[in-house]
């Protein structure tokens, strides 16, 4: 199982390009589901989570071509004789899984979709997913531990949502692209990998206006088609937030390139409060840190808020910061399980059910810590910048769910850092 190995006490200094979004690349890849031309991505990470999506696809009979020279593009191709299954052996790894669920009933009007599972952060409920399909004309059950859905075609209904869910605004969406009539979704989620879902599926054909706020509409069509040219993937806002944290612990200054700014408006404004120099252009971020951050107090909501994915990382900087700070975890239950590693570091955190307290301290250092979730595991490599010593970082596939070489970028800006296999 691989680790990485730590040496802390490095600045950091340089460029580094950010990825695709992961969590667009994968309702994007379903997406092609929704009709039978090939459909071509631009900017699709290479991270495990890509790869479980695509034996995903692969094993329900959907044709998929990545170039080795090219590994960013990846055109798919879904026929009409595809098998609408997702097994248990290929779901139960990513939560993601479920993104089939609404495009296989779309087109083929039936779906066996295994109850996912993914990262230990706390309950994510399917529920919203199935029924916001009942209210648009399925007949779903569970049974064996499948999902098991059936219908003709789907009709146009108004569903909002017990709660903002990003996957189930993504489930749904692409439903409602192949229904009859008009769909309202209610308490849709803002985020934007939700906005370039739906832009995708503007170029294939669907009829949808209000992405990007709280009420979406989709006007059904018949079929989709694919663009005449190739989707590119909207850059990785977490991803990129990881880095402007990097930097805010370990001090330096880098260049983020393919970076979005407006997409991190809530982590940036407290990242300034911290202390740290942000700039940022169309495509582009640079972060420079000369001091000690400040400690800085957040609260986990949905976007356009700070988001649940930059609660740890944040910590971490809140970890080497002057002073104290509180934060309050909103979105799941189970996402402070990052604070026990971060203390073998030498962390003073303390929680007390949803919020934890941090004060500051002026070094930490190295130990073998363990991760524990994808963005937890994210936390532990920046305290590992800092911490003096070595850090080794185990459970590292945690971290290959949702950062594309990120050793890699991090050498590139003069952190000592490897991978142990």
């Amino acid at each position: 199982m691989d680790k990485l190995l730590i040496r802390g006490g490095r600045r950091l200094q340089g460029e580094v390009s950010i990825s695709g979004a992961k969590n667009a690349a994968l309702p994007e890849l379903c997406a092609a589901l929704l009709c039978a031309e090939p459909l071509t991505l631009d900017n699709v990470p290479r991270l495990q989570d890509v790869a479980t999506m695509l034996s995903l696809l692969r094993r329900m009979g959907v044709a998929v071509e990545r170039p080795e020279d090219q590994p960013a593009r990846v055109t798919l191709a879904a026929p009409d004789s595809l098998d609408p299954v997702a097994p248990y052996e290929l779901v139960k790894t990513m939560r993601a899984s479920i993104l089939v669920l609404g495009p296989l009933l779309a087109r083929f009007g039936r779906a066996t979709v295994s109850l996912p599972g993914g990262c230990a952060i706390g309950s994510r409920p399917v529920d919203q997913h199935i029924k916001g399909l009942q209210a648009m004309g399925a007949t779903v059950k569970v049974e064996h531990g499948n999902i098991v859905a059936s219908a003709g075609r789907l009709r146009g209904a108004r569903i909002t949502t017990d709660m903002i869910t990003v996957t189930g605004t993504e489930n749904l969406l692409m439903a409602a692209a192949l229904a009859e009539g008009e769909t309202v979704l209610e308490n849709a989620a803002q985020e934007p990998e939700v906005t370039d879902l739906a832009e995708l599926l503007i170029a294939m054909g669907a009829k949808i206006e209000g992405h990007g706020s709280g009420r979406i509409r989709i006007q059904g069509v018949e079929r989709l088609h694919a663009p005449a040219a190739p989707h590119r993937i909207v850059p990785d806002r977490i991803e990129a937030g990881t880095f402007l944290c990097a930097v805010a612990a370990a001090g330096g200054e880098a260049v983020l390139r393919d970076a979005r700014a407006e997409h991190l408006d809530a982590v940036i404004t407290k990242l300034r409060e911290a202390g740290v120099a942000i700039e940022s252009g169309e495509d582009w971020i640079r972060v420079r840190a000369d001091a000690r951050p400040k400690a800085v107090s957040f609260r986990t909501s949905e976007y356009p808020a700070f988001p649940t994915d930059m609660q740890a990382q944040f910590m971490a900087v809140d970890c080497v910061a002057e002073g104290a700070a509180k934060v309050a975890e909103t979105i799941f239950e189970n996402r402070f399980m990052h604070v026990n590693e971060l203390v073998r570091l030498g962390a003073r955190i303390q929680v007390d059910g949803h919020t934890a307290m941090i004060q500051g301290v002026d070094t930490l250092s190295g130990a073998t810590v363990m991760a524990t979730d994808l963005r937890a595991s994210a936390s532990l490599v920046i305290a590992g910048l800092v911490a003096e010593g070595e850090t080794t970082v185990e459970r590292i596939y945690h971290l290959d769910r949702g950062y594309d070489r990120m050793e890699a970028k991090l050498r590139a800006l003069g952190a000592d850092i490897e991978r142990v296999r």
